[in-house]
């Protein structure tokens, strides 16, 4: 992979991570800012998971076809910067409910595309090690964006979030404008029927062992900010925990090829959910323990940062190159579209009716599940998958 490429790749992960750094800790404090409950906030945010489920997988099949994946990742970038502008106007319930539904069902499938195209231009050179690389530079701009807008909100307001957001889609939208296309060869002349792909009792095993512990994620992205704001952390600080989080995901990056050079994606999955059990009970159990609350942050580098590239190279290896934008959409539809769904949704009911503290300690059993499944159903894998 050239220099040139690698950073016009790495350039749109770090902006659109910039975004779901901004987003994804601050956009629940300000729905509650707005005088959103907790079930109305958990519907609200759940509505990108729920988008997830049928919006990628349409982009998908339309990126397989045409053969096109960075000219679809404009559009949708295009229109979730357009689709975005509306939420100056809603400010009840209904109206945030119609922009936010309609933002989403674009917005959810960038990244699904980008993360195609990516393993596209890298298919192309056997051996590259690098999507590790790229990937990490999403977590850099995650860290940026959490940091900068926690101390922006400290000083001035949550109303802080909108602007920023609508300045860093348009970001995302001219960061898209770089990306070469990619042409996928594919491996005969017949397509195989994706239904075999997957019928494949592995594939399913996986898709659901992963949908369990992105549910228990779903939880802590909706409600993880609102959960310390509550217990009188400031925004810098609620800032500054998902920020040490995702630290210790760029570490975990940047060995991930060594890692994988040592143990398969097999072993590397099941230690990522083994170690989510542990952060979410202590997330529940601890949550006025600010030394407790950095170390289950920092399980983050396994909870994400090896479970996402482990499952991603599960993925990429069933279903290859006949369906290649397919696999990792339908992917992200099961995991972070209906596994995120229930986690962000059901923790709103749950909230409302046990308390965060009793809520977040549960959803460790989300991961536990999800581990004996993919360990009695995922075969072994060679190291170097």
């Amino acid at each position: 992979m050239t220099n040139i490429l690698f950073w016009q790749l790495a350039r749109f992960y770090f902006v659109y991570y910039f975004f779901v750094g901004l987003f994804t800790p601050y956009w629940g404090l300000y729905l509650q800012s707005l005088e959103f409950n907790a079930l109305q906030i958990g519907f609200l945010l759940s509505l990108f998971q729920f988008s997830r489920i049928f919006a990628p997988n349409f982009w998908g099949w339309l990126a397989d076809h045409t053969e096109e994946r960075a000219r679809w990742i404009r559009f949708t970038a295009l229109v979730g910067v357009i689709g975005f502008c509306g939420i100056f106007w809603a400010n009840t319930f209904v109206t945030m409910l119609v922009i936010m539904m309609a933002m989403s069902i674009f917005t959810s499938s960038t990244l699904p595309l980008a993360e195609s195209l990516t393993l596209a231009h890298l298919s192309s050179h056997k051996g590259d090690s690098s999507y590790s690389k790229i990937r990490l530079w999403g977590s850099v701009g995650f860290i940026c964006a959490a940091f900068i807008l926690g101390f922006i909100i400290d000083q001035l307001d949550i109303n802080a979030v909108v602007w920023a957001l609508l300045i860093t889609q348009v970001a995302i939208l001219g960061a898209s404008m770089t990306i070469p296309e990619k042409k996928v060869q594919l491996l005969g002349v017949v397509r195989r029927p994706i239904i075999s792909v997957i019928k494949n009792p592995q594939v399913i095993f996986v898709l659901i062992g992963c949908a369990l512990m992105v549910s228990s994620h779903g939880l802590l992205y909706n409600f993880y900010s609102i959960f310390l704001k509550s217990h009188n952390y400031s925004s810098f600080v609620i800032g500054c925990l998902w920020s040490i989080g995702v630290v210790c995901e760029i570490a975990i990056f940047l060995l991930m090829p060594k890692i994988l050079r040592r143990i398969n994606v097999r072993q590397v999955i099941l230690i990522s959910l083994a170690f989510a059990v542990i952060r979410f009970y202590l997330i529940g159990a601890y949550v006025d323990h600010l030394l407790i609350l950095i170390f289950a942050q920092m399980l983050h580098a396994a909870t994400f940062g090896s479970f996402h590239v482990a499952s991603i190279h599960i993925i990429e290896h069933f279903f290859n190159k006949d369906h290649h934008a397919r696999g990792q959409t339908l992917y992200n539809s099961i995991t972070y579209g209906v596994g995120g769904a229930i986690g962000g949704l059901g923790g709103g009911f749950m909230i409302e009716s046990v308390g965060a503290e009793m809520t977040f300690s549960c959803s460790a059993l989300l991961p536990l599940v999800g581990f004996l499944i993919i360990f009695f159903g995922l075969k072994d894998f060679p190291k170097n998958i």
